[in-house]
């Protein structure tokens, strides 16, 4: 999926409050935006926005000399999503179908971004929960639970911390032994990390790794050798996030997106309106069981 120009405002925004993050002075606001400014001035617009990302927020920590602008904010969302997590498990533990419910509790949590939105309140993560287990699912979730169980491989690819405690959720329904949770490899945005995986409990259940990349996005060529190796060998992905359906919308894989969309640009690739919670496939595999059909 390449870059819109209506990408660059939420650039922007990301920019100031990133540096809002880490300062209160209005004057280091100002020139952290303008270096941002003259590097966006120069962007390929073919390229995928989680790169555009990479490479702005790359900029952004070295000018203000922050490695992890986020560290305190996402240590926040994962005692939120931790504090919530027994009610949700008894959610799917007393819903008639469990799978479906837990991938629309995974999708919940993907309000956790402060990509779109830093002022989050658990009053919104709860109205998430609430709205997505109202709302109709956007797939028939068969198609995923056929999946599942005949996949001999299944890679699952993490999106922000807190959200990662949400997807704890769908992988406990998975069968375990045949899953690896991909997390971010390097500080971006409020990313998930190995440290938030742990924080989530993953690594009790199953395989965690980092894909050595720092993009918001699953960019394959900026991913490890030791990625890679799982990525071929999966017979099934699901990736969670706006990010991951950015950077992987086109590939030729076995793919399920699992995102809310959150903005026009997608809203226009994907086909569902802006606030939709998604479940689908990569492009490729949409448009082949449209021919077939």
């Amino acid at each position: 999926m390449k870059t819109s120009i209506d990408c660059i405002p939420c650039f922007v925004r990301q920019t100031l409050e990133a540096a809002r993050f880490v300062s209160d002075y209005v004057s280091v606001h100002e020139g952290v935006l303008r270096e941002i400014l003259r590097s966006l001035a120069g962007i390929d617009l073919d390229l995928p926005p989680p790169l555009i990302g990479q490479r702005m927020h790359r900029n952004l920590r070295e000018i203000m000399g922050n490695e992890d602008p986020y560290r305190e904010v996402k240590r926040r969302h994962n005692h939120l999503a931790l504090s919530l997590l027994p009610e949700l498990k008894q959610m799917v533990r007393n819903s008639p179908d469990p799978l479906k419910t837990s991938v629309l509790l995974a999708i919940s949590g993907n309000v956790i971004d402060l990509g779109t939105n830093s002022g989050l309140t658990e009053d919104e993560v709860r109205s998430s929960i609430t709205r997505s287990l109202s709302e109709p699912l956007r797939m028939n979730i068969e198609d995923l639970r056929k999946e599942t169980e005949k996949a001999s491989s299944i890679l699952y690819l993490a999106d922000n911390a807190g959200e990662i405690v949400f997807d704890r959720l769908l992988i406990e329904r998975l069968p375990l032994r045949r899953v690896t949770v991909v997390v971010r490899g390097a500080p971006i945005i409020n990313d998930a990390l190995i440290e938030d995986a742990h924080t989530a409990g993953l690594d009790e259940i199953v395989r965690v790794i980092g894909n050595g990349s720092d993009a918001p996005g699953t960019v394959l060529d900026d991913c490890n050798r030791e990625f890679h190796w799982h990525y071929k060998a999966a017979d099934l992905v699901i990736a969670k996030g706006q990010g991951n359906y950015e950077a992987l919308s086109d590939e030729k894989k076995n793919i399920f997106f699992l995102f809310r969309v959150k903005c026009a640009t997608v809203e226009s690739h994907v086909g569902f309106k802006v606030g939709t919670n998604a479940l689908t496939r990569a492009t490729s595999l949409r448009r082949s069981k449209h021919t077939s059909s």
